[in-house]
């Protein structure tokens, strides 16, 4: 499918720092057509990956992972921040440049043997998604990839991925 996100998506430089652009997705929201087209799109680089589960990032990784889930006749279950979830959990921490971080996945979510896609708004630095499918793997799931709306290619988070086998598609792309 061809679609170009980038007139839907505004730049704000210098946030949340200096010399950093912030990508906000939030006007290809606010258009149902075009929210249309992103899921469509979504669902046509993610058909190859062949998943039956998508596992959306907390949080706007949400945002994309249930209407895709729908689209493509697939579960969904939410990868979550620590302390979000109830029950019990199985755990992955990762590093952020600030500190330390933990996503959560509920065990009682049945993935096991299941091909598992990620799907997050932004891959960077892919530290995020590197924990996830590391929590994905502990779960028993096959992660079969991993869709973001934005990839900043200059990062290397594909690199990253691509050390742990995790495919990577994107809508949209920018160096930084």
């Amino acid at each position: 499918m061809d679609f170009d996100l980038d007139a839907h998506i505004s730049k704000t430089p210098d946030f949340p720092k200096s010399g950093i652009t912030f990508y906000d997705f939030s006007p290809a929201l606010e258009d149902g057509a075009i929210l249309a087209k992103m899921i469509d799109a979504f669902c046509a680089i993610s058909h190859p990956l062949a998943p039956d589960v998508i596992a959306g990032i907390d949080a706007r990784g949400f945002l994309f992972a249930t209407p895709l889930a729908l689209a493509m006749g697939c579960g969904a279950v939410m990868v979550r921040k620590a302390g979000k979830l109830p029950g019990k959990v199985i755990e992955q921490s990762y590093a952020l440049e600030y500190g330390e971080a933990v996503l959560s996945l509920q065990t009682s979510r049945q993935i096991k043997g299941k091909r598992v896609l990620l799907v997050d708004d932004l891959l960077a630095t892919g530290g995020t998604v590197s924990a996830s499918v590391d929590l994905i793997n502990k779960a028993g799931g096959i992660v079969a990839g991993t869709a973001c709306l934005i990839e900043l290619t200059g990062l290397g988070g594909r690199a990253l991925l691509a050390e742990k086998n995790c495919p990577v598609v994107s809508l949209q792309t920018y160096e930084f």
